[in-house]
Protein backbone atom coordinates (compact mmCIF):
# COMPACT_ATOMS: atom_id res chain seq x y z
CA UNK A 1 0.00 0.00 0.00
CA UNK A 2 1.39 3.49 -0.81
CA UNK A 3 2.43 5.95 1.83
CA UNK A 4 -0.28 7.96 3.49
CA UNK A 5 0.69 11.25 1.87
CA UNK A 6 3.34 12.76 -0.33
CA UNK A 7 1.50 16.02 -0.93
CA UNK A 8 2.23 19.36 0.70
CA UNK A 9 0.97 20.12 4.15
CA UNK A 10 -2.35 21.95 4.31
CA UNK A 11 -2.04 25.72 4.38
CA UNK A 12 -2.80 27.35 7.65
CA UNK A 13 -4.39 30.39 6.12
CA UNK A 14 -8.10 30.37 5.60
CA UNK A 15 -9.52 31.53 2.28
CA UNK A 16 -11.17 34.93 2.11
CA UNK A 17 -14.93 34.81 2.74
CA UNK A 18 -15.69 36.17 -0.71
CA UNK A 19 -13.30 33.78 -2.52
CA UNK A 20 -16.16 31.81 -4.08
CA UNK A 21 -17.84 34.89 -5.57
CA UNK A 22 -14.51 36.33 -6.68
CA UNK A 23 -13.18 33.20 -8.39
CA UNK A 24 -15.82 30.64 -9.32
CA UNK A 25 -18.15 32.65 -11.62
CA UNK A 26 -15.12 33.86 -13.57
CA UNK A 27 -13.99 30.28 -14.19
CA UNK A 28 -17.35 28.54 -14.39
CA UNK A 29 -18.73 30.27 -17.48
CA UNK A 30 -15.70 29.63 -19.74
CA UNK A 31 -15.68 25.97 -18.68
CA UNK A 32 -19.44 25.76 -19.25
CA UNK A 33 -19.09 27.16 -22.79
CA UNK A 34 -16.35 24.69 -23.72
CA UNK A 35 -18.25 21.71 -22.30
CA UNK A 36 -21.54 22.80 -23.85
CA UNK A 37 -20.11 23.04 -27.36
CA UNK A 38 -18.94 19.44 -27.26
CA UNK A 39 -22.58 18.27 -27.30
CA UNK A 40 -24.86 21.15 -28.31
CA UNK A 41 -24.17 20.64 -32.02
CA UNK A 42 -25.24 16.97 -32.00
CA UNK A 43 -28.97 17.62 -32.27
CA UNK A 44 -28.41 20.35 -34.89
CA UNK A 45 -26.54 18.05 -37.31
CA UNK A 46 -29.64 16.96 -39.31
CA UNK A 47 -30.63 20.60 -39.85
CA UNK A 48 -27.05 21.52 -40.79
CA UNK A 49 -26.91 18.65 -43.29
CA UNK A 50 -30.27 19.68 -44.75
CA UNK A 51 -29.12 23.27 -45.14
CA UNK A 52 -25.54 22.81 -46.35
CA UNK A 53 -25.67 19.35 -47.97
CA UNK A 54 -22.70 16.90 -47.85
CA UNK A 55 -24.56 14.57 -45.47
CA UNK A 56 -21.70 12.04 -45.53
CA UNK A 57 -19.30 14.67 -44.15
CA UNK A 58 -21.50 16.18 -41.47
CA UNK A 59 -19.80 14.14 -38.72
CA UNK A 60 -16.66 16.20 -39.39
CA UNK A 61 -18.37 19.07 -37.59
CA UNK A 62 -18.19 17.09 -34.32
CA UNK A 63 -14.84 15.38 -34.89
CA UNK A 64 -13.07 18.63 -35.84
CA UNK A 65 -13.98 20.25 -32.52
CA UNK A 66 -12.81 17.21 -30.53
CA UNK A 67 -9.49 16.99 -32.38
CA UNK A 68 -8.68 20.71 -32.05
CA UNK A 69 -9.86 20.76 -28.42
CA UNK A 70 -7.50 17.95 -27.48
CA UNK A 71 -4.51 19.39 -29.36
CA UNK A 72 -5.02 22.87 -27.90
CA UNK A 73 -5.07 21.72 -24.25
CA UNK A 74 -1.30 21.32 -23.72
CA UNK A 75 -0.54 24.37 -25.88
CA UNK A 76 -2.58 26.66 -23.63
CA UNK A 77 -1.25 24.87 -20.56
CA UNK A 78 2.35 25.54 -21.63
CA UNK A 79 1.70 29.17 -22.61
CA UNK A 80 -0.38 29.79 -19.49
CA UNK A 81 2.55 28.66 -17.34
CA UNK A 82 4.85 31.03 -19.25
CA UNK A 83 2.86 34.26 -19.77
CA UNK A 84 -0.02 34.08 -17.30
CA UNK A 85 -3.31 32.19 -17.32
CA UNK A 86 -5.66 35.19 -17.26
CA UNK A 87 -4.10 36.56 -20.47
CA UNK A 88 -4.37 33.19 -22.17
CA UNK A 89 -7.98 32.75 -20.98
CA UNK A 90 -8.93 36.05 -22.62
CA UNK A 91 -7.14 34.94 -25.81
CA UNK A 92 -8.96 31.60 -25.77
CA UNK A 93 -12.30 33.36 -25.30
CA UNK A 94 -11.54 35.65 -28.23
CA UNK A 95 -10.71 32.69 -30.47
CA UNK A 96 -13.79 30.79 -29.31
CA UNK A 97 -16.23 33.68 -29.82
CA UNK A 98 -14.75 34.68 -33.18
CA UNK A 99 -14.87 31.09 -34.41
CA UNK A 100 -18.49 30.76 -33.23
CA UNK A 101 -19.42 33.71 -35.46
CA UNK A 102 -17.59 32.08 -38.39
CA UNK A 103 -19.47 28.83 -37.74
CA UNK A 104 -22.82 30.63 -37.91
CA UNK A 105 -21.82 32.31 -41.19
CA UNK A 106 -20.34 29.18 -42.85
CA UNK A 107 -21.91 28.51 -46.29
CA UNK A 108 -20.62 24.92 -46.63
CA UNK A 109 -19.72 21.87 -44.54
CA UNK A 110 -16.04 22.32 -45.40
CA UNK A 111 -15.91 25.91 -44.12
CA UNK A 112 -18.01 24.99 -41.10
CA UNK A 113 -15.53 22.20 -40.30
CA UNK A 114 -12.62 24.64 -40.53
CA UNK A 115 -14.44 27.08 -38.26
CA UNK A 116 -15.12 24.26 -35.80
CA UNK A 117 -11.40 23.47 -35.77
CA UNK A 118 -10.76 27.07 -34.76
CA UNK A 119 -13.56 26.95 -32.20
CA UNK A 120 -12.09 23.77 -30.70
CA UNK A 121 -8.71 25.51 -30.49
CA UNK A 122 -10.38 28.10 -28.27
CA UNK A 123 -12.45 25.57 -26.33
CA UNK A 124 -9.38 23.51 -25.40
CA UNK A 125 -7.90 26.58 -23.77
CA UNK A 126 -11.07 27.30 -21.81
CA UNK A 127 -11.10 23.77 -20.39
CA UNK A 128 -7.44 23.61 -19.40
CA UNK A 129 -7.07 27.17 -18.10
CA UNK A 130 -10.21 26.93 -15.96
CA UNK A 131 -8.72 23.98 -14.07
CA UNK A 132 -5.31 25.63 -13.71
CA UNK A 133 -6.81 28.93 -12.51
CA UNK A 134 -8.49 27.08 -9.65
CA UNK A 135 -5.09 25.83 -8.50
CA UNK A 136 -3.59 29.29 -8.93
CA UNK A 137 -6.25 31.21 -7.00
CA UNK A 138 -7.48 28.77 -4.33
CA UNK A 139 -5.56 27.34 -1.33
CA UNK A 140 -4.80 23.59 -1.68
CA UNK A 141 -7.29 22.34 0.91
CA UNK A 142 -10.14 24.37 -0.60
CA UNK A 143 -9.49 23.25 -4.18
CA UNK A 144 -11.49 20.06 -3.67
CA UNK A 145 -14.75 21.99 -3.40
CA UNK A 146 -14.06 24.02 -6.51
CA UNK A 147 -12.92 21.04 -8.56
CA UNK A 148 -16.10 19.27 -7.45
CA UNK A 149 -18.18 22.25 -8.57
CA UNK A 150 -16.42 22.34 -11.95
CA UNK A 151 -16.75 18.59 -12.50
CA UNK A 152 -20.44 18.66 -11.65
CA UNK A 153 -20.97 21.67 -13.88
CA UNK A 154 -19.10 19.94 -16.73
CA UNK A 155 -21.40 16.92 -16.49
CA UNK A 156 -24.47 19.16 -16.36
CA UNK A 157 -23.32 21.13 -19.42
CA UNK A 158 -22.72 17.93 -21.39
CA UNK A 159 -26.26 16.79 -20.55
CA UNK A 160 -27.86 20.17 -21.19
CA UNK A 161 -26.12 20.54 -24.57
CA UNK A 162 -28.30 18.25 -26.72
CA UNK A 163 -31.47 19.64 -25.12
CA UNK A 164 -30.41 23.25 -25.72
CA UNK A 165 -29.25 22.42 -29.26
CA UNK A 166 -32.58 20.85 -30.14
CA UNK A 167 -34.57 23.77 -28.73
CA UNK A 168 -32.47 26.45 -30.45
CA UNK A 169 -32.46 24.60 -33.78
CA UNK A 170 -36.23 24.07 -33.74
CA UNK A 171 -37.15 27.65 -32.84
CA UNK A 172 -34.31 29.79 -34.24
CA UNK A 173 -32.44 27.67 -36.78
CA UNK A 174 -29.09 25.88 -36.53
CA UNK A 175 -27.12 29.13 -36.74
CA UNK A 176 -28.38 30.06 -33.26
CA UNK A 177 -26.47 27.12 -31.77
CA UNK A 178 -23.29 29.06 -32.53
CA UNK A 179 -24.59 32.62 -32.17
CA UNK A 180 -25.60 32.02 -28.55
CA UNK A 181 -21.88 31.85 -27.73
CA UNK A 182 -21.37 35.51 -28.59
CA UNK A 183 -23.16 37.17 -25.65
CA UNK A 184 -22.10 34.37 -23.28
CA UNK A 185 -18.49 34.69 -24.41
CA UNK A 186 -18.48 38.46 -23.89
CA UNK A 187 -19.95 38.01 -20.41
CA UNK A 188 -17.29 35.40 -19.67
CA UNK A 189 -14.54 37.85 -20.73
CA UNK A 190 -15.91 40.49 -18.35
CA UNK A 191 -15.92 37.94 -15.51
CA UNK A 192 -12.38 36.77 -16.30
CA UNK A 193 -11.17 40.39 -16.05
CA UNK A 194 -12.17 40.27 -12.38
CA UNK A 195 -9.51 37.64 -11.66
CA UNK A 196 -6.24 38.94 -10.17
CA UNK A 197 -3.43 39.05 -12.73
CA UNK A 198 -0.58 36.76 -11.72
CA UNK A 199 2.95 37.83 -12.68
CA UNK A 200 4.48 35.97 -15.62
CA UNK A 201 7.97 34.51 -15.49
CA UNK A 202 9.35 37.14 -17.82
CA UNK A 203 12.15 36.64 -20.29
CA UNK A 204 11.93 35.28 -23.81
CA UNK A 205 9.05 32.91 -24.45
CA UNK A 206 10.24 29.57 -25.81
CA UNK A 207 7.71 27.43 -27.64
CA UNK A 208 8.06 23.88 -28.92
CA UNK A 209 6.70 24.25 -32.46
CA UNK A 210 7.88 20.86 -33.74
CA UNK A 211 6.53 19.13 -30.64
CA UNK A 212 3.16 20.80 -31.22
CA UNK A 213 3.05 19.60 -34.84
CA UNK A 214 3.94 16.04 -33.84
CA UNK A 215 1.41 16.09 -30.99
CA UNK A 216 -1.23 17.35 -33.42
CA UNK A 217 -0.41 14.56 -35.87
CA UNK A 218 -0.63 11.96 -33.09
CA UNK A 219 -3.98 13.19 -31.76
CA UNK A 220 -5.51 13.68 -35.23
CA UNK A 221 -4.57 10.19 -36.42
CA UNK A 222 -5.62 8.54 -33.16
CA UNK A 223 -9.01 10.26 -32.85
CA UNK A 224 -9.82 9.77 -36.54
CA UNK A 225 -8.98 6.07 -36.19
CA UNK A 226 -11.25 5.76 -33.16
CA UNK A 227 -14.03 7.66 -34.94
CA UNK A 228 -13.84 5.31 -37.94
CA UNK A 229 -13.71 2.26 -35.68
CA UNK A 230 -16.93 3.30 -33.95
CA UNK A 231 -18.86 2.85 -37.23
CA UNK A 232 -18.22 -0.90 -36.99
CA UNK A 233 -17.56 -1.33 -40.71
CA UNK A 234 -15.06 -3.99 -41.76
CA UNK A 235 -14.39 -2.07 -44.97
CA UNK A 236 -12.88 0.71 -42.85
CA UNK A 237 -10.38 -1.64 -41.17
CA UNK A 238 -7.41 -0.83 -43.50
CA UNK A 239 -7.91 2.91 -42.94
CA UNK A 240 -8.12 2.39 -39.17
CA UNK A 241 -4.90 0.34 -39.16
CA UNK A 242 -3.10 2.94 -41.30
CA UNK A 243 -4.22 5.77 -39.01
CA UNK A 244 -3.14 3.86 -35.90
CA UNK A 245 0.27 3.18 -37.47
CA UNK A 246 0.65 6.89 -38.23
CA UNK A 247 -0.38 7.72 -34.66
CA UNK A 248 2.26 5.36 -33.21
CA UNK A 249 4.94 6.79 -35.50
CA UNK A 250 4.00 10.35 -34.53
CA UNK A 251 4.06 9.43 -30.84
CA UNK A 252 7.56 7.95 -31.06
CA UNK A 253 8.85 11.05 -32.83
CA UNK A 254 7.06 13.24 -30.28
CA UNK A 255 8.73 11.48 -27.34
CA UNK A 256 12.13 11.90 -29.01
CA UNK A 257 11.47 15.60 -29.63
CA UNK A 258 10.24 16.29 -26.09
CA UNK A 259 13.37 14.73 -24.62
CA UNK A 260 15.55 17.05 -26.71
CA UNK A 261 13.55 20.30 -26.54
CA UNK A 262 14.69 23.04 -24.14
CA UNK A 263 11.07 24.09 -23.49
CA UNK A 264 8.99 21.00 -24.32
CA UNK A 265 5.26 21.16 -24.95
CA UNK A 266 4.81 18.05 -22.78
CA UNK A 267 7.50 18.00 -20.06
CA UNK A 268 8.66 14.37 -20.02
CA UNK A 269 9.79 14.65 -16.41
CA UNK A 270 6.15 15.12 -15.40
CA UNK A 271 5.03 11.84 -16.92
CA UNK A 272 7.86 9.93 -15.27
CA UNK A 273 6.28 10.66 -11.89
CA UNK A 274 3.88 8.02 -10.62
CA UNK A 275 1.49 10.68 -9.34
CA UNK A 276 1.03 12.00 -12.89
CA UNK A 277 0.84 8.89 -15.06
CA UNK A 278 -1.26 6.88 -12.63
CA UNK A 279 -3.70 9.77 -12.18
CA UNK A 280 -3.95 10.45 -15.92
CA UNK A 281 -4.51 6.73 -16.56
CA UNK A 282 -7.28 6.70 -13.95
CA UNK A 283 -8.90 9.72 -15.62
CA UNK A 284 -8.71 7.96 -19.01
CA UNK A 285 -10.38 4.82 -17.60
CA UNK A 286 -13.21 6.79 -15.99
CA UNK A 287 -13.76 8.81 -19.19
CA UNK A 288 -13.87 5.58 -21.19
CA UNK A 289 -16.53 4.21 -18.84
CA UNK A 290 -18.65 7.36 -18.76
CA UNK A 291 -18.63 8.20 -22.47
CA UNK A 292 -19.19 4.55 -23.46
CA UNK A 293 -22.30 4.43 -21.27
CA UNK A 294 -23.63 7.72 -22.63
CA UNK A 295 -22.92 6.59 -26.21
CA UNK A 296 -24.33 3.04 -26.13
CA UNK A 297 -26.95 3.11 -23.36
CA UNK A 298 -29.58 4.90 -25.52
CA UNK A 299 -29.25 2.14 -28.14
CA UNK A 300 -29.58 -0.53 -25.45
CA UNK A 301 -32.69 1.11 -24.05
CA UNK A 302 -34.28 1.62 -27.48
CA UNK A 303 -33.36 -1.65 -29.20
CA UNK A 304 -33.41 -4.08 -26.28
CA UNK A 305 -35.87 -2.41 -23.92
CA UNK A 306 -38.15 -0.80 -26.50
CA UNK A 307 -37.88 2.74 -25.10
CA UNK A 308 -38.61 5.69 -27.37
CA UNK A 309 -35.87 8.12 -28.30
CA UNK A 310 -37.30 10.79 -26.00
CA UNK A 311 -37.76 8.36 -23.11
CA UNK A 312 -34.23 7.01 -23.44
CA UNK A 313 -32.91 10.58 -23.27
CA UNK A 314 -34.82 11.17 -20.04
CA UNK A 315 -33.49 7.89 -18.62
CA UNK A 316 -29.93 9.17 -19.14
CA UNK A 317 -30.49 12.09 -16.75
CA UNK A 318 -29.94 10.06 -13.53
CA UNK A 319 -26.61 8.88 -14.95
CA UNK A 320 -25.29 12.39 -15.58
CA UNK A 321 -26.85 13.64 -12.34
CA UNK A 322 -24.97 10.90 -10.49
CA UNK A 323 -21.66 12.12 -11.92
CA UNK A 324 -22.43 15.69 -10.84
CA UNK A 325 -23.43 14.65 -7.31
CA UNK A 326 -20.45 12.32 -6.91
CA UNK A 327 -18.06 15.09 -7.96
CA UNK A 328 -19.73 17.68 -5.75
CA UNK A 329 -19.72 15.62 -2.55
CA UNK A 330 -16.21 14.33 -3.22
CA UNK A 331 -14.98 17.92 -3.41
CA UNK A 332 -16.70 18.76 -0.12
CA UNK A 333 -15.12 15.73 1.58
CA UNK A 334 -11.66 16.69 0.32
CA UNK A 335 -12.07 20.22 1.71
CA UNK A 336 -13.27 18.85 5.05
CA UNK A 337 -10.75 16.01 5.53
CA UNK A 338 -7.87 16.66 3.14
CA UNK A 339 -8.04 13.03 1.99
CA UNK A 340 -8.05 12.41 -1.75
CA UNK A 341 -7.16 8.96 -3.14
CA UNK A 342 -9.36 7.03 -0.70
CA UNK A 343 -12.48 8.62 -2.21
CA UNK A 344 -12.13 7.27 -5.79
CA UNK A 345 -10.72 4.03 -4.36
CA UNK A 346 -14.09 3.45 -2.69
CA UNK A 347 -16.23 5.18 -5.32
CA UNK A 348 -14.75 3.26 -8.26
CA UNK A 349 -15.00 -0.02 -6.32
CA UNK A 350 -18.74 0.60 -5.94
CA UNK A 351 -19.04 1.61 -9.60
CA UNK A 352 -17.13 -1.47 -10.83
CA UNK A 353 -19.26 -3.79 -8.67
CA UNK A 354 -22.46 -2.30 -10.05
CA UNK A 355 -21.35 -2.52 -13.70
CA UNK A 356 -20.13 -6.10 -13.33
CA UNK A 357 -23.43 -7.00 -11.66
CA UNK A 358 -25.24 -5.37 -14.57
CA UNK A 359 -23.27 -7.55 -16.99
CA UNK A 360 -24.33 -10.64 -15.07
CA UNK A 361 -27.98 -9.88 -14.34
CA UNK A 362 -29.18 -7.30 -16.92
CA UNK A 363 -31.86 -9.55 -18.55
CA UNK A 364 -33.54 -10.10 -15.18
CA UNK A 365 -33.63 -6.42 -14.21
CA UNK A 366 -36.35 -3.85 -14.87
CA UNK A 367 -35.70 -0.51 -16.56
CA UNK A 368 -35.95 1.28 -13.22
CA UNK A 369 -33.48 -1.07 -11.56
CA UNK A 370 -30.98 -0.61 -14.38
CA UNK A 371 -31.22 3.18 -14.25
CA UNK A 372 -30.83 3.22 -10.45
CA UNK A 373 -27.78 0.98 -10.73
CA UNK A 374 -26.24 3.22 -13.39
CA UNK A 375 -26.92 6.32 -11.30
CA UNK A 376 -25.07 4.70 -8.37
CA UNK A 377 -22.21 3.67 -10.67
CA UNK A 378 -21.90 7.17 -12.12
CA UNK A 379 -21.91 8.74 -8.65
CA UNK A 380 -19.04 6.45 -7.67
CA UNK A 381 -17.14 7.36 -10.84
CA UNK A 382 -17.74 11.07 -10.22
CA UNK A 383 -15.41 10.90 -7.21
CA UNK A 384 -12.43 10.47 -9.57
CA UNK A 385 -12.92 13.76 -11.42
CA UNK A 386 -11.89 16.34 -8.77
CA UNK A 387 -9.22 14.03 -7.35
CA UNK A 388 -7.54 13.68 -10.75
CA UNK A 389 -7.01 17.43 -11.18
CA UNK A 390 -5.97 18.00 -7.57
CA UNK A 391 -3.44 15.18 -7.61
CA UNK A 392 -1.62 16.18 -10.81
CA UNK A 393 -1.56 19.83 -9.74
CA UNK A 394 -0.08 18.88 -6.36
CA UNK A 395 2.61 16.68 -7.92
CA UNK A 396 3.45 19.14 -10.72
CA UNK A 397 3.80 22.18 -8.48
CA UNK A 398 3.26 25.85 -9.45
CA UNK A 399 5.72 25.79 -12.35
CA UNK A 400 3.78 23.19 -14.37
CA UNK A 401 0.18 23.80 -13.26
CA UNK A 402 -1.00 24.36 -16.83
CA UNK A 403 0.80 21.32 -18.21
CA UNK A 404 -0.64 19.16 -15.43
CA UNK A 405 -4.21 20.35 -16.03
CA UNK A 406 -3.76 19.78 -19.76
CA UNK A 407 -2.52 16.24 -19.21
CA UNK A 408 -5.79 15.30 -17.49
CA UNK A 409 -7.87 16.86 -20.27
CA UNK A 410 -5.80 15.05 -22.90
CA UNK A 411 -6.11 11.73 -21.04
CA UNK A 412 -9.88 12.08 -20.78
CA UNK A 413 -10.24 12.76 -24.51
CA UNK A 414 -8.10 9.79 -25.49
CA UNK A 415 -9.73 7.52 -22.90
CA UNK A 416 -13.21 8.47 -24.10
CA UNK A 417 -12.35 7.81 -27.76
CA UNK A 418 -10.50 4.56 -27.20
CA UNK A 419 -13.04 3.28 -24.68
CA UNK A 420 -16.02 3.96 -26.92
CA UNK A 421 -14.32 2.33 -29.91
CA UNK A 422 -13.36 -0.71 -27.83
CA UNK A 423 -16.89 -1.22 -26.50
CA UNK A 424 -18.25 -0.98 -30.04
CA UNK A 425 -15.68 -3.52 -31.21
CA UNK A 426 -16.64 -5.93 -28.41
CA UNK A 427 -20.32 -5.62 -29.27
CA UNK A 428 -19.65 -6.28 -32.94
CA UNK A 429 -17.25 -9.18 -32.27
CA UNK A 430 -19.69 -10.97 -29.95
CA UNK A 431 -22.52 -10.58 -32.45
CA UNK A 432 -20.35 -11.66 -35.39
CA UNK A 433 -19.26 -14.79 -33.53
CA UNK A 434 -22.87 -15.69 -32.81
CA UNK A 435 -24.75 -14.56 -35.95
CA UNK A 436 -23.16 -12.56 -38.81
CA UNK A 437 -26.58 -11.33 -39.95
CA UNK A 438 -27.28 -9.81 -36.54
CA UNK A 439 -23.80 -8.26 -36.61
CA UNK A 440 -24.62 -6.62 -39.95
CA UNK A 441 -27.93 -5.38 -38.52
CA UNK A 442 -26.11 -3.95 -35.50
CA UNK A 443 -23.77 -2.03 -37.81
CA UNK A 444 -26.83 -0.52 -39.52
CA UNK A 445 -28.33 0.34 -36.14
CA UNK A 446 -25.17 2.23 -35.18
CA UNK A 447 -25.20 4.20 -38.43
CA UNK A 448 -28.96 4.69 -38.97
CA UNK A 449 -30.42 4.49 -35.49
CA UNK A 450 -32.96 2.07 -33.96
CA UNK A 451 -35.51 2.80 -36.70
CA UNK A 452 -33.58 0.35 -38.92
CA UNK A 453 -35.00 -2.43 -36.73
CA UNK A 454 -38.61 -1.56 -37.59
CA UNK A 455 -38.14 -2.82 -41.16
CA UNK A 456 -37.66 -6.42 -39.98
CA UNK A 457 -40.46 -9.00 -39.49
CA UNK A 458 -41.64 -9.32 -35.89
CA UNK A 459 -40.10 -12.77 -35.36
CA UNK A 460 -36.70 -11.74 -36.70
CA UNK A 461 -36.86 -8.52 -34.69
CA UNK A 462 -37.27 -10.56 -31.50
CA UNK A 463 -34.26 -12.72 -32.36
CA UNK A 464 -32.12 -9.67 -33.12
CA UNK A 465 -33.13 -7.99 -29.87
CA UNK A 466 -32.30 -11.11 -27.84
CA UNK A 467 -28.87 -11.51 -29.44
CA UNK A 468 -28.05 -7.81 -29.06
CA UNK A 469 -29.14 -7.98 -25.40
CA UNK A 470 -26.65 -10.82 -24.82
CA UNK A 471 -23.92 -8.85 -26.61
CA UNK A 472 -24.58 -5.84 -24.38
CA UNK A 473 -23.75 -7.99 -21.37
CA UNK A 474 -20.26 -8.30 -22.83
CA UNK A 475 -20.24 -4.52 -23.37
CA UNK A 476 -21.16 -3.88 -19.72
CA UNK A 477 -18.40 -6.30 -18.73
CA UNK A 478 -15.92 -4.32 -20.84
CA UNK A 479 -17.06 -1.03 -19.34
CA UNK A 480 -16.78 -2.57 -15.89
CA UNK A 481 -13.19 -3.56 -16.68
CA UNK A 482 -12.39 0.12 -17.40
CA UNK A 483 -13.74 1.03 -13.98
CA UNK A 484 -11.91 -1.82 -12.25
CA UNK A 485 -8.62 -0.66 -13.78
CA UNK A 486 -9.37 2.90 -12.63
CA UNK A 487 -10.05 1.60 -9.11
CA UNK A 488 -6.68 -0.18 -8.97
CA UNK A 489 -4.91 2.97 -10.16
CA UNK A 490 -6.77 5.06 -7.55
CA UNK A 491 -5.64 2.67 -4.83
CA UNK A 492 -1.99 3.19 -5.84
CA UNK A 493 -2.01 6.98 -6.16
CA UNK A 494 0.97 8.25 -4.15
CA UNK A 495 -0.73 11.50 -3.04
CA UNK A 496 -3.37 10.45 -0.52
CA UNK A 497 -3.86 13.67 1.42
CA UNK A 498 -3.65 17.38 0.60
Amino acid sequence: MPSETTGPAPQATRPAPNLFLAVFPSIMLPMFLAALDQTIVATALPAIAGSLGDVERVSWVVVAYLVANTIAAPVYGRLGDAVGRRKMMLLALGVFVGASLLCAMAPSILLLTLARLLQGAGGGGLMTLSQALIAEAVPPRERGKYQGYLSGMFASAATFGPVAGGFLTQHFGWHSVFLVNLPLGLLAAVLVMRLPAQPSRGGRIQFDGLGTLLFGAFITCLLLAMERAQHIDLAAAPAVVALLAAAVGSLLLLIRQERRASAPLLPIQLFRQAGIWRTDSMAACVAGQTVSLVSFLPMYLQVVRGASAGHSGVLLLPLTLGIALGSFFCGRLIAATGRTAILPSIGLAVSASVLLSLAAFAPALSDTEIIVMLAVASAGSGTAMPVAQMTVQTVAGPRFLGAAAASVQFSRSVGASVGTALVGAVLFAVLAARDPQTAAMFARLVQQGPQALSMLPAAQRLVVRTEIADAFRAAFLTIGSFTTTGMLLAWWLPVRRI
